[in-house]
């Protein structure tokens, strides 16, 4: 879809849905060559919930330390302190802004996000504006997106320098498929670093007040890589819980994955005999709709 800048393209989609592609049907992995630094490269160690103490966050950068990660998923006010937890290794530091609904104003994320990167972190997960997204208003999500990262990519990072990437979340429980497919090919035309499912806490609450959530899920997992450049990264966050979650993902062609089970997912890839000697391992196959069946 040409994406030309222009008011009245990127609206036409409230009037007009764009149809949703017809796709090739993507193949379940089967097998995936990996070494035990493959597995924890591909986690970000996730320190976000919103009661932990400063404790419980000094305790998880020591996980990303010793698991030696890729990065540690933080909060803005525990930036300096996981630079300091992680100096000397070669763990990033990444930080959540508009987190975790993102419904700050652009000109709020945009100041979030450089004092993020000049308070020293090395990526910053930001989450678009769901409603904008939902109503069509394609401009707004453009410009928010395009004004972000070029904040992102421009700021020189503090505590030692280096240039930082932004990874867009979706969030998508709240979305439909065009929605995500006309997020990717914003996404794409910007250059975002990468696009991440899901921040983690994005709960639906259905007609009998309980809520559901599903975070990383097979189709959409699909959908994104399809749809995104092949210079595009996907990150999966929510559900991936397990060693097999974290296979699965992979062959799916994920980047990244969020994870609180940073160490049981690790400590199981030891189990099972992965080292630092490429090991071909089989792929469990979820058999539902979600990554993780009991989640």
């Amino acid at each position: 879809m040409d994406l030309t800048p222009g008011r009245n393209m990127y609206n036409s989609f409230r009037l007009r849905p764009t149809p949703v592609p017809t796709l090739p049907k993507m193949a379940e992995p089967t097998s995936i060559k990996v070494t035990i630094r493959d597995i924890a490269k591909q986690i970000d160690h996730s320190l976000l919930h919103p009661t932990m103490t400063d404790k419980e966050i000094e305790d998880g950068l020591e996980i990303a330390r010793k698991y030696n990660v890729a990065a540690a998923c933080v909060k803005p006010y525990s930036i300096k302190r996981a630079r300091r937890a992680l100096e000397d290794t070669d763990v990033l530091t990444c930080a959540v802004i508009g987190f975790p609904h993102g419904n700050s104003t652009t000109s709020c994320k945009n100041e979030e996000a450089r004092h993020a990167v000049l308070d020293g972190a090395h990526e910053v997960d930001m989450v678009v504006n769901v409603g904008k997204v939902l109503g069509g208003d394609w401009n707004y999500v453009h410009h928010e997106i395009e004004t972000i990262n070029r904040t992102v990519i421009t700021t020189p990072v503090g505590m030692g320098g280096g240039t930082a990437i932004l990874k867009v979340i979706f969030e998508n429980d709240y979305l439909q498929n065009h929605h995500i497919i006309k997020l990717c090919e914003i996404c794409t035309r910007i250059g975002v670093a990468f696009v991440k499912t899901s921040t983690g806490y994005g709960f639906v609450k259905g007609e009998d007040g309980w809520y559901t959530y599903k975070g990383a899920t097979p189709a959409h997992l699909k959908l994104m890589r399809q749809v995104c450049g092949p210079n595009i990264k996907i990150k999966a966050a929510g559900g991936v819980r397990t060693l097999d979650d974290v296979l699965y993902v992979m062959g799916l062609g994920t980047s990244r994955i969020g994870a609180t089970a940073t160490v049981a997912i690790i400590e199981e890839a030891l189990k099972r005999g992965i080292n630092d000697v490429p090991m071909e391992v089989a792929i469990e196959v979820p058999g539902g709709q979600q990554i993780h069946a009991s989640y």
